[in-house]
């Protein structure tokens, strides 16, 4: 891993705080258009919000009943920019929708909204909705109840199975432009020239080294520790966002597709998709303002969503809880009832300082493109972007199909430190039903050959992977290999 001295005294024009999706979408964006990019995450890239999404590009049919046009308009324009530029991570989905002793009233009014789906998508690749009978839904999907089944719509939307690999790949992308790109290194606190922002104080979160990164722009993409970054850079600065969090439950295989419900509990949308090797539910959201690296499922998560998925796919009842996975969504700053609350983004802009609030996976490439839009427009910039057209990495060559070729590649071209890093992050080896257990020890080995581990390092990494893995399974009902 290269050493933060590498950048430290050298001037940028664009400093990116975070390294989720969004703060890489901007890296890349911002280094296609020429300008020098650096970007800072405290933890490992898309560790936090990324990884503990519910892995769909979607429009968000719930956001249409909300009166959120706007939204569900960008977001279904970016799932088709994002199944043409990364089309081997972005795959379509198919979704069904049940009714369960539903009115004729509501049946229409869910037909009339998938309708408006479907001309919001006037420019979609995917299939159109359509209506199925209570036996064709049955023959579709043999999981769910029959009892009370009046049929179901069937439509598409679009699944990442690992956005952690998106966002790796967008500054994998930012870095062949020029990009600077460094994990494990926090910003501590702003530059200031003349009551501008002139760059961020930053420290190594694992050697302690510190110093000034110097940038004409700074972007804080820190998602759900948005403000907390921005309080370091000025302490009198109000909060501005809300975080939610979301929980996720890995099970054995539960459904043939991927299925809307709406829980029996409190009405709220969840979901039940299947996923590489395991069932996925998904999700549930709750006000969290602890920090957000700490996150966690509880029993009372699980139970919700075990509860609510039994009215429905009563096999769940007998069916484990192999993992749970959970991240804190970053909302505008809003009243009302969590899930109610937008998931429209925003963008402010100050001298030196452009702020990115919010945002959904879904959008991150639109969100990125008008953050650093905001960027040019300080820095008198009339460079276009090129995001939407220019492939990524992964969608012009294969990856090594071996683990010690995989290693190699992610330690040499994508700031690859821990063994966590490698199985969760540089690929998807340990987002799986054994979450990655038979590649441990080969992978720990490759890792100690290409970073020159000790054995006593080697045993720590691996321990490390324990403590994810058991947080991971502290609610977890049934057995997982390991």
């Amino acid at each position: 891993m290269a050493a933060l001295g590498d950048f430290i005294g050298r001037r940028f024009d664009v400093a990116v705080i975070g390294g989720g999706i969004i703060g890489a979408g901007i890296a890349r964006d911002a280094a296609l258009r020429g300008l020098s990019v650096c970007l800072v995450e405290q933890r490992d890239f898309a560790s936090g919000t990324t990884a503990g999404s519910s892995r769909l590009i979607h429009g968000g049919l719930r956001y249409l009943e909300m009166l959120d046009f706007g939204l569900v308009r960008m977001d279904l324009r970016e799932r088709e920019t994002l199944l043409r530029i990364a089309p081997h991570l972005v795959k379509p989905l198919e979704f069904l929708i049940p009714f369960y002793h539903r009115s004729l009233f509501h049946r229409a009014k869910l037909h009339a909204g998938m309708l408006l789906y479907d001309v919001l998508s006037y420019d979609k690749s995917l299939p159109r909705y359509r209506a199925l009978g209570p036996s064709e839904t049955a023959a579709a999907e043999p999981a769910l109840k029959r009892e009370g089944l009046q049929g179901a719509v069937s439509y598409y939307d679009a699944q990442v199975e690992s956005p952690e690999r998106l966002a790796i790949e967008n500054l994998v992308d930012a870095a062949r432009h020029g990009a600077a790109t460094r994990n494990y290194v926090a910003a501590t606190g702003a530059l200031i020239d003349a009551d501008s922002v002139a760059g961020i104080r930053v420290r190594d979160t694992e050697t302690g080294e510190e110093g000034e990164l110097r940038a004409r722009v700074t972007v804080n993409a820190s998602g759900p520790w948005f403000d907390r970054v921005a309080q370091r850079m000025d302490p009198n600065t109000p909060p501005r966002i809300r975080t939610t969090k979301g929980v996720h439950l890995a099970c054995p295989p539960l459904t043939r597709r991927a299925v809307v419900f709406f829980s029996p509990l409190d009405g709220r949308l969840f979901f039940a998709i299947p996923l590489r090797d395991f069932g996925w539910i998904s999700t549930t959201d709750t006000d969290f303002t602890d920090d957000p690296g700490t996150a966690s499922a509880t029993t009372e998560d699980v139970e919700y969503l075990l509860r609510s998925t039994r009215e429905f796919v009563p096999s769940v009842a007998e069916s484990p809880v192999l993992w749970t996975n959970a991240g804190v969504r970053a909302l505008v700053m809003q009243e009302g009832r969590e899930s109610d609350v937008s998931r429209s983004h925003r963008i402010d802009s100050s001298p030196g300082l452009v702020s990115v609030l919010g945002g959904k996976i879904t959008g991150y490439r639109s969100i990125a493109e008008e953050a650093v839009d905001a960027v040019c427009a300080q820095l008198k910039c009339a460079a276009k972007c090129r995001t939407a057209i220019e492939l990524l990495p992964g969608a012009k060559t294969e990856p090594p199909p071996d683990v010690a070729g995989l290693v190699r590649r992610a330690v040499s071209e994508e700031w690859c430190g821990h063994l966590d890093d490698f199985l969760l992050r540089r690929t998807a080896l340990g987002f799986s039903a054994d979450q990655g257990a038979p590649y441990i020890a080969e992978a720990a080995r490759a890792m100690t050959e290409a970073l020159g581990w000790s054995v006593a390092r080697k045993e720590a990494e691996i321990a490390r992977y324990q403590v994810y893995l058991d947080a991971t399974r502290a609610c977890a009902t049934g057995s997982v290999a390991s």
